[in-house]
Order: C-alpha cells, then structure tokens, then sequence
C-alpha cells in the first residue's frame, strides 16, 4: 500500500519539459583520455569532491596509461558555462579510478585512488593539495589490478573500514580466464590499519557497495563481479561485514552477470534502496523487498538492453550507473554510461550512453538522444553533479581512447530543489552511513549516504533531492548509530548543512 500510495503522489506531479544538456567539454584546460591496453579495458572513474571548500565540485579523472588528473573548478556564477583549471596533482599513472571520503576527519576530502599496482590514499590539504599518506596510515597495499572500492564507519571506530577490489590476478600463469584475484579489506586499529581480512573467492568484482540495504542497523557489503573472468560457478555475492561472512540461503538467490557498476537509490517511495546493476546486454534494477531483491518488470524501462540509435542491434555493454533528479521533478531519474570493451564482435560498437527519465507512473523513459548526451564512445565511468551551483545536476563522462565530456544541465522549467549536507563533528564527518529524509507534498524522499558503487568512481558532496513544485519540505536525518532527529523546516533552492544537537538538528551558517 505504500508502494501504491507514492506513485499516485508522484502521479499529481506535473511534468516539466524535455532535458536539455549543453556540451562544455572545452571548459577543461585540455582533453583527457582515459588510455590503455588490456588492463584498462575496464576502469576509467571520476572521484567528484570539493577539494578547495568554495561550494564547486571539483574532479579527479583516472587516466589509465595516460596521468590522472585533477580538475580544479572556476565556474563564475550558476548557470554561468562551466569551466576548470588544472589542479596541483603530481603526475600518477595506472589508475584506474578514485573514490572521495574524509578518512582523518580533518575537514579535508581524502582520495582513494585505485591503481594497476599498489593503490594510494591520498590526504587532502587547502588549495586541492593532496600528499601521499599510504604508508603514515599503516597501509600495506600489494601490487594488484584494483578496480572497485568501499567505505563505512564501524561502531566505536575513529576511521574508516576500508574494501579495496580486485580483478584479475596478473600474476596467474593460467590467467587471464579462471585467474580471479581475491579482495583486501582493512579495519582500522586506531587512527592507523593493519593487516587485511582476505575476501574470497574473488569473482573479479567491478565495483562493490557497503549499504544499510534493509535499514535494519546492519551495513553489508555487495559485489558486483564480471563473470567474463569467473572462475567456474562465479555470481555476485553479499557478505555482512562483522565477523565478515558471506551471506548466502533463500533470502540471497545466487545471480550471474556480467557486473560492472552498481547504483543504490530509493526509486518507489517506501524507503528501501532499489539497486541497478550494470551488465553486458540486460541492464539488471532489483527491486528492494526488505529482505531481499527481485528483478523489476520488463516493462519499469531500465534494461536498456540494445541501443536506441543506429541499426547496431547486438547488445549493450553497460558500466557506471548513478540515480539523479535531472529535472527536480521529484522522480529520480538514472543515467547509465555504455560502451564496448574494446572490439568485442558480438556486442554493440556504438553504443549510446542512456539517460533514463522516470515518469508518474514509476516507469523509465530514454531521452539521452533529445538532451543530446546520446555519445557513442567507449564510456566507463561517469557523475552527475551541480557543477555550476544552479541547483540542476550536471553530468561527467569518462570515455576509454576519447576525450572526456562535460555536460552543462540547460533543462527549462525545472522544479524546485534542496542539497543536504550532515555534519558530524569528530569522527565520519559526512556522516556515511546516514539516511537523508526530505518530507514534502505529502510523502517522503529517502537517500542514503554511502562509499563506494558506480564504476571505479564516486562522490562526496551534499545529496541533491529534486522536490518539484514543492515551495516548502521538513528534514531529518537518521543518523550512522541509528539515532533519528526530530523533524525540522527547512529553505528550499539551496544547500542546507546540519549538524546534531541532542535530538534535534542544528543548521549550520
């Protein structure tokens, strides 16, 4: 019934007009390539942070072969075109993404930055400095094909639990096929790690997601795994995460894809995290029941199984997947990036990126070709993020043997919107782990804030609700240790920060 009770309130929403991106690719101060043989064939993530404090997210693009690079963000005014400058980075090679979080909780955003070779933790100073502190922080990190990442805090710890994801095992004779790697995952001991707790069997995992997925208090770790490299039997696993187990029984039927990218996102109205996972051909959105997934009907939109361009009818490869409001209309919509691995015959070459945009009725709509997105690159990673500060989510895209993309949202007559930001004060200053509420028009818009998803890159900004012809909305936040606060009013088209104050919320100037 409540399912019922959200789409007839979304039903009331009225729509708004066609989205409409502008190409601002020329506001980099000049075009990166996410580059590479073999080992790059998968990869290719934007890590979306602010790294300067100035209220403009910033972006660090894996460049394979070629450096990574930071792109430092000089945008005017919102709504003025988007622009960057290069940022104070020394020169990296082999990444294959990085994903942003605060792990010393000094204010500044840190990165994760995963690599063909060892991985880096890079500290973040003022001025989008970045100093290498792997080894400071006790971190061991073997020499491996990183291509997936997760975070959480864990009761009673200061730093993060840190999932670092492994593909193939490039030192297996017999490899590349069967040759999966097994994961690495580091609870911290204090403020510094030790040794990892060795997942396996490893399936080659593509991305990896740590999710309070049943709300119940009790954060699991999902992958994602490419069965084009299983090992024999090979599927996509959850373990819970203290002591670490696999999950496995009737409530976790074993599924096979081939798995890229994971999005995790509330999309019918009763407050449990829908999951879509990327894959070669069927495009897979699990339907969250409380105790387990179901795959959606074929007619919700999502598998986005073909491309809609062209007269290529092999299937679509599909990689990083991110749920976002493009036209604040209230119903969230979802961008998946497409694209083959390199010449594989038997699936599509061009292959459009998708931008799906979900109706009154629940169902998903194609209309990257009139917002004019529909690339045909190789397309690996990707964000959606206001970039200019208008309050509209603006899009990255980060292709293999092609120039990156920048997409400025020109969508008219959008909705009215709000950016959250909780705050804590010690320790997990973002406050991963939380569940964001926004009660508006009658129902209530759920997001939760995580580490990890996508492919091979994530964010670390406020979370952006979409609220559509709503002039007003209440606020509260269910904090990591499972505290609620109370419900508070707040101003709507802007960014709002809380912090926690005995059961309330306090907003910040």
């Amino acid at each position: 019934m409540r399912r019922l009770a959200a789409l007839v309130a979304l039903a009331a929403i009225p729509a708004n007009a066609e989205p409409l991106f502008i190409d601002r690719a020329a506001g980099l101060p000049a075009p990166h390539v996410y580059d590479g043989g073999w080992e790059h064939f998968v990869g290719g993530g934007v890590a979306v942070l602010d790294c300067n404090a100035d209220g403009l997210p910033d972006l660090f693009a894996a460049g394979g072969t070629n450096p990574a690079r930071l792109f430092v963000n000089a945008t005017e005014a919102p709504g003025a075109p988007i622009r960057f400058v290069a940022g104070p980075v020394a020169d990296i090679f082999g990444v294959t993404g990085a994903y942003p979080l605060d792990i010393d909780a000094d204010g500044w955003t840190d990165l994760a930055v995963l690599r063909v070779g060892p991985d880096l933790l890079l500290k973040g100073a003022p001025d989008c400095r970045f100093a290498d502190a792997t080894a400071d922080w006790g971190l061991a990190l073997r020499d491996a094909w990183t291509t997936a990442f997760t975070a959480t805090w864990e009761a009673g710890r200061d730093w993060p639990t840190l999932v670092f994801g492994r593909y193939v095992d490039r030192a297996d004779p017999d490899g590349p096929f069967e040759a999966c790697d097994s994961h690495d995952l580091y609870r911290p001991e204090g403020q510094r790690y030790g040794r990892p707790e060795v997942i396996t069997p490893g399936f080659c995992a593509l991305s990896m997601l740590i999710s309070d997925w049943r709300r119940a208090g009790e954060p699991e770790l999902r992958l994602s795994n490419d069965r084009h490299y299983y090992v024999r039997d090979g599927y996509e696993q959850m373990f819970r995460l203290n002591p670490l187990a696999e999950r496995d029984g009737p409530e976790w039927p074993r599924l096979s894809l081939w798995g890229m990218g994971i999005a995790s996102q509330d999309i019918t109205g009763d407050g449990l995290p829908e999951v879509m996972l990327t894959s070669m051909a069927d495009q897979q959105l699990q339907i969250n029941t409380g105790t387990g997934f179901v795959n959606a009907p074929y007619a919700t939109g999502t598998y986005a199984q073909r491309p809609y361009l062209g007269d290529d009818g092999r299937p679509s490869t599909g990689w990083h997947a991110e749920f976002g409001d493009i036209d604040n209309d209230g119903r969230v919509d979802l961008f998946i990036a497409k694209g083959n691995v390199d010449q594989m015959p038997t699936n599509a070459i061009h292959d459009p990126n998708n931008l799906l945009m979900q109706g009154a009725d629940g169902r998903f709509a194609e209309a990257g070709d009139v917002a004019g997105i529909a690339t045909t690159d190789r397309s690996r990673g990707a964000a959606l993020a206001d970039l200019d500060g208008d309050g509209r989510l603006d899009l990255v895209v980060v292709n293999r043997r092609a120039a990156m993309e920048v997409w400025q949202n020109a969508t008219p007559d959008t909705g009215h919107w709000a950016k959250i930001e909780p705050l804590l004060p010690d320790t997990n200053r973002r406050a991963v782990g939380a569940w964001i509420e926004l009660r508006t028009a009658g129902r209530i818009l759920a997001s939760e804030i995580t580490v990890g998803g996508g492919h091979a890159g994530g964010k670390a900004l406020p979370v952006h609700f979409g609220l559509g012809p709503a002039r007003t909305a209440e606020l509260r936040v269910i904090w990591p240790d499972g505290a609620p606060s109370d419900w508070i009013a707040i101003p709507v088209d802007r960014l709002v920060r809380v912090s926690r104050r005995a059961g309330g919320l306090v907003i910040l100037p």
